[in-house]
């Protein structure tokens, strides 16, 4: 499966182990990953790919501003993960 930005990840591997993320940069084996809370936009995560699980979701407007070249804050990041949750929950998948 191939990653793309704005997806919603899930690290499998590490201190962040069980942790939804937004994929922020792609740069061969690894990408950029931030929560907007812990890892925030200046201190983004670099992580393997090897150690994410991949599919759980994807940010259709995170992408658009990364793709534009617009900043993406913290709060909008926090907002996706947290829409993204709550509609997981409401919808038994966790």
């Amino acid at each position: 499966m191939e990653v793309k930005l704005g997806e919603i990840v899930l690290s499998k591997a590490g201190r962040d182990k069980g942790s939804f993320f937004v994929v922020m940069s792609i740069d061969g084996d690894y990408v950029q990953i931030c929560d907007g809370r812990k890892r925030k936009i200046d201190s983004m995560k670099r992580k393997k790919i090897k150690h994410l699980s991949l599919g759980i979701g994807h940010s259709d407007y995170i992408e658009g501003k990364l793709s534009s070249g617009h900043k993406v804050t913290n709060s909008e990041i926090r907002r996706e993960l947290d829409e993204y949750s709550s509609a997981s929950y409401s919808e038994g998948e966790c």
